[in-house]
């Protein structure tokens, strides 16, 4: 399973972007897909995730109420619009995916077994 992140970018404090996770694979309806992230000198953390059915989500409190997951299962991506956006945002955006129906949902990145290249995001203050 290939992920491509995309969609980051320079953005002032405030502002907004859509991170966009596609992959080419039959499975990807089945699989949880989280978006971690990684700024310098800190570890990965998650920051959300959305089951396959994309019945279920997750949001780290620090991004809580202001980021929002989708999926088109159509189109085999998962979306992460970003609003209000703050310079402690910046950071390396990686998407991931799961087992296929995995029942639960995952925050150690461990759990996933595969990882998309990340695509760099940078808030301005």
């Amino acid at each position: 399973v290939q992920l491509q992140a995309s969609g980051g970018g320079l953005v002032q404090a405030g502002g907004s972007l859509r991170l966009s996770c596609a992959a080419s694979e039959r499975t990807f309806s089945t699989r949880g897909i989280g978006w971690f992230r990684q700024a310098p000198r800190k570890e990965r953390e998650i920051v959300a995730h959305i089951k396959g059915s994309g019945g279920s989500t997750y949001y780290a409190d620090s991004v809580k109420d202001r980021f929002t997951l989708s999926r088109d299962n159509a189109k085999n991506t998962v979306y992460l619009q970003m609003n209000n956006l703050k310079p402690e945002d910046t950071a390396v955006y990686f998407c991931a995916a799961t087992t296929p129906f995995l029942g639960w949902i995952p925050r150690d990145p461990q759990q996933y077994i595969y990882w998309g290249q990340g695509t760099l995001v940078t808030v301005s203050s």
